[in-house]
């Protein structure tokens, strides 16, 4: 399992940061942020999410919601695909 997932799926709020510039200029590489544990259908378009897609893990963008449930997509244009595996939601960019 993933550290991350542990601590959420326990119910902790906790400062992380992932390298990458998918998500930039909203997050930077290396750039803290807060996540919290968080509920798929307390999920809306536009959160940051952290989440599961096709065994990979993301801090990403929800792009749509729907009955396969959220389609997650980074801040460049591109798609992962649709899950169901939301474990924590980005609640402060620090």
């Amino acid at each position: 399992m993933n550290w991350k997932v542990d601590k959420l799926k326990k119910g902790e709020t906790f400062i992380t940061s992932e390298k990458g510039n998918s998500m930039s200029p909203i997050i930077k590489s290396g750039q803290d942020h807060k996540l919290a544990p968080v509920k798929l259908e307390d999920v809306n378009v536009n959160d940051i999410v952290f989440c599961k897609v096709k065994s990979h893990f993301y801090t990403h963008l929800v792009k749509g919601k729907g009955n396969r449930g959220l389609l997650i997509g980074n801040n460049k244009g591109g798609i992962n695909g649709w899950t169901k595996q939301v474990y924590g939601k980005v609640i402060e960019i620090l």
